[in-house]
């Protein structure tokens, strides 16, 4: 038992001895004791939290993020063992990515929509839940479904960054609210998905929303109080100021002057945050552009700072004590916003203290933490846009044939990049990285009359010319994304194994000192891997397909492996089949567990009721233009669904006749379909429709059956990559 919860048990004791004396009821008393135990983790606390090996208490673990767990109870001899401990039924269907914290017996996790559940952590059994009402339309300002992946824990409290851009603050012993700032203005596509950091007593939060045009930042706050202590401005509002933190008089330099300073140019920091308590720097990583086109974004080019970067800043006062560039100038939604690893290794014979990140572009970089200093940088999937990173300068040379400014470019990594969102993880054991990764192939094409609007997807690609080569091969452009598990080398800069997952979505992963990585499947089961070789030890069903990363604590003696499930998101939307219910669930497993999983219900299948609508090739067109626009980010290009959302092809007759109100006004609101008439008019969503109902009644080709028969065998051609 370490001391400081020796300490806290002393003074709970000598706290029931004084409530005895004053006739205090004992059920007042064990309220009062569990309100007082509750989330109870500080500075302290979290800087020693590898001596409490049982516990989860911050995002990725501890401050540095490797999501590693020295339990070893659950190890490769005893795995097999493993049984289901409990399931919990979040009442949710859509994207789970919640990594939950576990703090002396209490588990606290997040799901859609913001919510957040705290479980008896042994049982399942619901404390409390917590519902922050977020309006269902805001979902239109989610580019990446209304997910949330967790809460920060600090001192009693509670933090929640909810997608509508408020930050809240509950009681971590009722989940009652004590206080909720605004971090975002409400007028812009704002959103919050990511979990919030505390350090020193400050609740770090950034957000979302780079592809509909807002400007980035990342804000702390004070974790008691709520107030606002500083904010940084990732991209400049002008070239010529006033600049609201020093550093953006560097940035601007990098900006054309007449750039698009409507967008806000994007750079939004909506997921990866770390901390070194020894040097004292805040790690925060980055986000893309808004729009992607630096052409049109920057004319005349520049670096574009500080889009695609990682920055190292002061904690107390949010001074930058150094930055890196992944991709200068950003033009493929290359965020630098994954996930990022703190970790002392041996580097050419001598030990550095070094930052890890396996970013969308495909390359691994090794940095110096303390100086920013690049240590090495190689590709971990297949790239083509660049042929490698130039050691001496940092910087990537870029293949000329990616760029698209004027002609479309078939480049990989594609959209989802070579590891997205979906936390990686660090093995001291082993000295590996184990890394969710994307095999994917994009093709760029330029909308040479792109002008930013405000409740647009505005990329500054031609969505429509997009859709028109892929409408006719929905299953080929969906399954050819694969998808594996690496193992890669940091100090060789190597990778040493993979497991090919194939088509879906390469969920988060925990590595243990049991010699175990376990992740879940899109198929909706939970694996155990030999963390030297890859070998499949041990895995069980779930029935509801996983993204998140899995956790590891003990309760007593009992250690448990826990997950998040359900799909969506972003790759949930589109690269891959949903056919269940995706019942939205928390399961624990331990070794001889015996509980019973639900089980799994698959969706009915569906009749086409569309009703049968003349409309003329012109109207036909401006449909689809305008659906790849506003819809298929949802509903899929094409009109073929995931099934995360519904597929409009199969949309009843009733809803064909308030097809108008739906679209238009807002009928379904609440359940995120959010209302487009201040984007669309009535011809614009009549024309919609009918390409809809077109869609409903197409019938598949030879050509795209037997695309869709070899898409889940084929692999991204040799020849695609030399474009």
């Amino acid at each position: 038992m370490v001391a400081s919860a020796r300490t806290a048990i002393i003074a709970r004791t000598a706290a029931l001895a004084v409530f005895a004396t004053l006739g205090v009821p004992p059920a007042a008393v064990a309220q009062t004791e569990a309100e007082a135990a509750a989330a109870s983790v500080d500075d302290a606390r979290l800087r020693a939290a590898d001596s409490e090996p049982d516990q989860w208490m911050s995002h990725g673990r501890t401050w540095s993020e490797q999501r590693y767990s020295s339990l070893d109870q659950i190890n490769t001899a005893t795995v097999g063992g493993l049984g289901l401990a409990w399931n919990y039924e979040t009442g949710t269907t859509r994207g789970m990515e919640s990594t939950p914290l576990v703090i002396d017996g209490v588990m606290y996790a997040t799901g859609a929509w913001s919510k957040v559940y705290a479980l008896d952590a042994a049982t399942g059994k619901e404390l409390w839940t917590y519902d922050p009402k977020v309006p269902g339309a805001k979902a239109r300002d989610a580019c990446c479904d209304v997910v949330n992946r967790g809460v920060a824990a600090w001192k009693g409290r509670l933090y929640l960054g909810a997608l509508d851009g408020r930050l809240i603050c509950l009681d971590a012993a009722t989940g009652k609210p004590l206080w909720e700032k605004q971090t975002t203005d409400p007028a812009r596509a704002y959103t919050i998905t990511g979990a919030p950091r505390v350090v020193k007593d400050k609740v770090i939060i950034g957000n979302g929303g780079a592809e509909f045009g807002v400007r980035g930042y990342f804000s702390a706050y004070d974790a008691t109080s709520g107030d606002m202590l500083w904010r940084f401005y990732t991209v400049p509002a002008s070239t010529q100021g006033p600049f609201e933190n020093p550093e953006l008089e560097i940035a601007a330099k990098t900006w054309s002057s007449r750039s698009m300073w409507d967008t806000g140019l994007g750079g939004t920091v909506w997921d990866s945050i770390s901390y070194d308590p020894e040097l004292d720097l805040l790690y925060v990583g980055v986000g893309n552009a808004s729009g992607y086109n630096r052409e049109l974004r920057s004319p005349g080019g520049g670096d574009n700072l500080f889009v695609a970067s990682i920055l190292a800043v002061d904690p107390d006062d949010g001074r930058m004590a150094w930055y890196y560039q992944t991709v200068p100038g950003e033009s493929w939604d290359y965020t630098a916003t994954q996930h990022m690893i703190l970790a002392d290794i041996e580097i050419s014979g001598a030990p550095r203290k070094v930052l890890m990140q396996a970013p969308k572009n495909g390359f691994f970089y090794v940095l110096d933490r303390g100086t920013g200093e690049l240590l090495s940088a190689e590709p971990y999937v297949a790239v083509s846009w660049a042929t490698r990173v130039d050691k001496k300068t940092g910087r990537p040379v870029e293949r000329p044939q990616a760029v698209w400014s004027q002609e479309p470019a078939r480049v990989t990594p594609g959209i989802p990049g070579g590891h997205n969102w979906h936390p990686m993880a660090f093995s001291p054991q082993t000295g590996l990285v184990y890394i969710p990764t994307f095999e994917s192939l994009y093709e760029y094409s330029p909308d040479q009359a792109f002008e930013w609007r405000r409740g647009y997807f505005n990329t500054g690609e031609d969505l429509d010319a997009v859709a028109a080569k892929v409408e006719g091969f929905e299953e080929f452009a969906r399954y050819n994304t694969r998808t594996h598990l690496t193992a890669w080398d940091p100090v060789a800069g190597a990778q040493r194994w993979h497991v090919d997952l194939g088509q879906g979505i390469p969920a988060g992963v925990l590595a243990t000192a049991g010699g175990l990585v376990f992740q879940g499947t899109t198929d909706g089961r939970l694996v155990a891997y030999d963390a030297t070789g890859g070998a499949t030890l041990w895995q069980t069903s779930t029935g509801t397909g996983i993204m998140a990363p899995p956790i590891s604590y003990r309760i007593g003696n009992e250690q448990y492996v826990a997950v998040v499930a359900g799909l969506g998101g972003s790759q949930g939307g589109h690269f891959t089949r949903i056919t269940n219910a995706n019942r939205g669930r928390i399961v624990a497993f331990k070794l001889g567990g015996n509980a019973m999983m639900p089980v799994t219900e698959q969706k009915p299948v569906l009749a086409v009721e569309a009703p049968p609508m003349q409309a003329s090739v012109e109207t036909l067109a401006r449909g689809r233009a305008l659906y790849s626009s506003h819809c298929a980010r949802c509903h899929g290009v094409g009109v073929v669904s995931s099934g995360l959302y519904p597929d409009l092809r199969y949309s009843s007759a009733g809803v064909h006749t308030i097809f108008p109100r739906i679209v238009g006004d807002g009928l379904m609101a609440e359940r995120g379909m959010a209302p487009f008439s201040d984007v669309l008019g009535n011809d614009d969503i009549d024309a919609i429709h009918a390409y809809v109902t077109q869609r409903a009644r197409h019938q598949t080709g030879w050509v795209e059956w037997l695309a869709a028969k070899l898409a889940g065998r084929l692999r991204i051609p040799a020849s695609w990559l030399a474009n």
